[in-house]
């Protein structure tokens, strides 16, 4: 079943990823950890920019590069040579993540960190003593800069500047997160708290279920393969949601030539119909440039991005209508799943016998039905039907696998006057927490 921590993940929906380093500055993806540390040099650095940007696009946190492959550190950490301590910028004296991590909590955002395990610059990586460096840098982040909502470990394993692979002592680094930052979720391709989702395009799968089965995988190249990341497994053990990574960029740092290539306002929100409205929740990874500010082209993006949401989800049509629950001949005038408290729910101890009735007063034009599952008890809904009708007229049928925390279905618009929820498939009693229906602009549905 989820912790509290995760369930209070679940809630997040969206926020942002930050790539920020020497790369930005040399136009790589990926640095050789061999840059001159004076490469860094960002002469107009302002997360308060970030943050302010981050809060007015809706997202509700930032979770930034600390230390990417290259091994350049954004904080002056005492267990690196290669920081901006060593470099130019605010003549050694700057620290990024000290910036960041106020500027987070003045804008009301919480606060993560990504740490490569791959080091390709220092000189004790692939041997026995790195796993000693990346344990007490994690303990230096923690109590520096904590507390954070989201620790993030990457799966890329390479050389370090002597050649070496190093073998990571993930279980050490799984117990030095939870024993000296008990409350922040843990992520990497197979968690332990949150899960990859398998591809780097920012979707979840139609099916997607919480649980992952992790015996004899590794992290890296030993993970699952990218479908059951993608779609998780119905019966699996532990409880590790999928995140969904992607870029606003075709790069995760900043390439000035790809400001052309930003991802309009309609991409944005068809990832987050992908992403979201999958069960899943979407990490967008937003670069600064090169002075240190995120890009105007990306945040008009992101503004846009915003107000679709909104305009798209302002008037849930449900609330007008009258809710019914139907089981075994009887009918019951139920409104806790179409009242929009989060805190109210309706259980299904009998699903095969019961199905969710919204009537309305007269005829509405749908294109959307949002369903939402409690996930406290765990996730229950396999298979379930729902039945558009006008009148008597059955007008569209659709058929879905999981619900998940959230489940966007998007259609060509249909005039209806009712909508019937049958739960065909559970694992358990399901908890229905809300059904919603919306009319979205026609030009978000066409995609």
């Amino acid at each position: 079943l989820p912790n509290k921590q995760q369930l209070a993940w679940h809630e997040m929906e969206y926020y942002w990823f930050i790539h920020f380093g020497p790369n930005t500055f040399t136009d790589k993806e990926w640095g050789q950890g061999n840059e001159q540390a004076d490469i860094f040099n960002p002469t107009e650095l302002d997360c308060r920019q970030w943050a302010r940007i981050a809060k007015q696009s809706g997202a509700k946190g930032i979770i930034i590069t600390a230390k990417h492959h290259d091994g350049f550190c954004l904080w002056p950490s005492q267990y690196s040579t290669h920081t901006v301590r060593e470099s130019k910028w605010r003549n050694g004296k700057g620290d990024v993540l000290k910036e960041l991590s106020k500027a987070c909590k003045e804008y009301g955002l919480k606060f993560g960190v990504y740490l490569s395990p791959w080091d390709r610059n220092h000189p004790q990586y692939g041997t026995a003593a790195y796993n000693d460096v990346y344990v007490n840098t994690m303990k230096e982040l923690i109590t520096r800069y904590g507390p954070f909502f989201e620790f993030w470990w990457d799966g890329a394993n390479g050389e370090g500047p002597n050649g070496k692979k190093q073998q990571y002592d993930f279980r050490r680094f799984e117990q030095t997160m939870r024993r000296f930052a008990p409350n922040t979720v843990v992520f990497s391709d197979i968690g332990p708290d949150i899960r990859w989702v398998g591809n780097e395009n920012g979707f979840a799968g139609e099916t997607n279920w919480n649980y992952l089965d992790t015996a004899g995988f590794k992290r890296g190249e030993g993970a699952p393969p990218t479908d059951t990341l993608n779609q998780g497994n119905k019966n699996g053990r532990y409880w590790i949601p999928a995140e969904c990574d992607v870029s606003i960029r075709p790069g995760w740092f900043y390439h000035a030539e790809e400001d052309d290539k930003v991802k309009t306002p309609q991409q944005l929100f068809d990832l987050y119909l992908k992403s979201v409205g999958r069960g899943s929740n979407l990490l967008l990874n937003v670069p600064p440039d090169r002075r240190g500010l995120i890009n105007e082209k990306d945040s008009a993006a992101l503004m846009a991005f915003k107000t679709l949401r909104e305009e798209s989800f302002a008037n849930d049509l449900a609330r007008s209508g009258k809710a019914e629950l139907h089981t075994k001949g009887s009918i019951f005038r139920r409104t806790k799943f179409t009242d929009g408290d989060p805190a109210s729910f309706e259980k299904l101890n009998d699903y095969k016998n019961t199905s969710l009735w919204i009537k309305f007063d007269s005829v509405k034009k749908v294109n959307c039905i949002v369903l939402q599952e409690g996930l406290e008890g765990g996730q229950q809904v396999a298979a379930a039907r729902l039945i558009l009708l006008n009148g008597i007229q059955e007008v569209k049928q659709i058929n879905i696998t999981t619900i998940g925390r959230k489940r966007i279905l998007v259609f060509p618009a249909q005039e209806i006057s009712s909508i019937r929820l049958l739960i065909r498939e559970a694992k358990g009693a399901p908890v229905i927490k809300e059904v919603s229906a919306y009319l979205l602009p026609e030009s978000l549905t066409a995609l």
